[in-house]
């Protein structure tokens, strides 16, 4: 259950301002320094509704990952909420997702990588999903890359709309 906690803070802390098609770009680009950076064989896709906006294969990966990739997200799309979230809730029930959930497993897969993009006033628009490493690196990598990308939304510090000579 303390896993199903956490996950849920972490969904709730990630909530983004705005996401648009260059958002898109930059948290891709984002996952896919990271990726490069500690030589991770992954595929990344980001979708916001039907349409993908972002995906890149890297060296390593696979048409498998492919299909990861798609399972996953169909989970993150029924459920709004993180594959990994939806797998633990099935968990903290004692049993399992590929159990209880009645969905087909070669379509759908309750395992980490996939994450709901979710605006504030707007709820879950897409997706963004990453498969090649083992299902809690997959989450955690997908969970620094949104880190990054909300503080980049971040207003810089003593950037105001006053003249700036501290007078106003």
């Amino acid at each position: 259950m303390e896993e199903v906690v956490e996950l849920e803070a972490q969904e709730a802390r990630l909530v983004l301002p705005r996401f648009t098609y260059e958002d898109a770009w930059t948290l891709g680009g984002l996952l896919v320094g990271m990726a490069r950076e500690r030589g991770a064989p992954v595929a990344v896709d980001i979708r916001r509704g039907p349409q993908q906006l972002f995906h890149c294969a890297l060296p390593g990966s696979s048409a498998d990952n492919d299909a990861w990739i798609d399972r996953k997200r169909r989970v993150v799309e029924r459920y709004g909420v993180s594959s990994l979230l939806v797998g633990a809730r099935f968990r903290a029930k004692g049993t399992t997702f590929e159990a209880s959930s009645r969905l087909d497993p070669d379509r759908y897969a309750a395992h980490g990588g996939a994450f709901p993009l979710a605006v504030e006033g707007a709820g879950v628009i897409g997706s963004v999903t990453v498969s090649g490493l083992p299902q809690l690196e997959d989450h955690a990598m997908v969970v620094e890359a949104l880190e990054r990308l909300l503080t980049s939304y971040a207003p810089v510090l003593g950037s105001g709309s006053g003249s700036g000579s501290g007078s106003d």
